[in-house]
């Protein structure tokens, strides 16, 4: 397994598409929160807040996570390598852990210098310090079990077809359905517990500054899903 995440970090940054994924979400990011004007203006807010930014950046990884996961098993698929590399003595669940956790760190890169908008925000409360940190951090702890759902479902919509594009367009179908999909069925239904099955719901609920185990347990379930059925496809291919 160690052996893939180390190709898939080091074709990540052979190749621009590391750093693009990383500037891409800090630039969007950082003008989204201090140059545009707007509702996710943080210095017209007028609170030392960061609730526009974990409302932003959920919507922005979305996008930018099938981006890097599309090419994971569709380009092996494309090029004809996917048959060489699943007869090495290596194991399915090795190889997709492998793909998942190189994808996974490159977003974790990419959120890490992040914690300057908390170190910022913090400095620009009246006084200094006014930020609610419990709020913060756990909002950060989701956002990461959020990127790590977004992931696995990437990974698992890039098995799904050897070209790239459709295996984005799959995967950020599904990472919608997944976030606010089951918000819009409880507009149709009288049931109030569908919504508990979305990622915001859990995501929002850790915003709070709660954990709770049952929101880490939704987010590890997801993820272990969709590796699950991710493997169960390589073993569709082979047949």
């Amino acid at each position: 397994m160690l052996s893939i995440l180390k190709k898939e970090i080091n074709t990540f940054f052979a190749s621009p598409i590391g750093y693009l994924v990383i500037a891409i979400f800090l630039v969007l990011n950082g003008l989204f929160l201090w140059v545009f004007k707007g509702d996710f203006n943080i210095l017209d807010y007028g609170f030392a807040d960061l609730s526009a930014f974990f409302l932003l950046s959920p919507w922005i990884l979305l996008f930018l996570i099938p981006a890097v996961t599309m090419r994971s098993f569709s380009d092996e698929k494309k090029q004809g390598t996917l048959e060489l590399l699943l007869t090495k003595p290596i194991s399915k669940t090795q190889i997709v852990l492998g793909k998942y956790f190189g994808a996974f760190i490159l977003i974790i890169m990419a959120l890490l210098p992040t914690l300057l908008y908390a170190y910022s925000v913090h400095q620009l409360g009246d006084p200094v310090g006014n930020l609610d940190l419990g709020s913060t951090f756990g909002s950060f702890f989701g956002l990461i079990l959020l990127a790590g759902a977004y992931t696995a479902i990437g990974v698992f919509g890039s098995t799904l077809s050897n070209n790239q594009i459709v295996a984005f367009i799959i995967s950020v179908f599904l990472c919608i359905l997944f976030f606010i999909g089951f918000e819009g069925l409880t507009d149709f239904t009288s049931s109030t517990t569908i919504v508990q099955f979305g990622m915001n719901y859990h995501y929002k609920s850790m915003s709070r500054g709660v954990i709770d185990t049952r929101d880490i347990l939704y987010f590890l379930s997801v993820i272990v899903f969709f590796v699950y059925v991710t493997k169960l496809n390589l073993n569709n291919h082979k047949q």
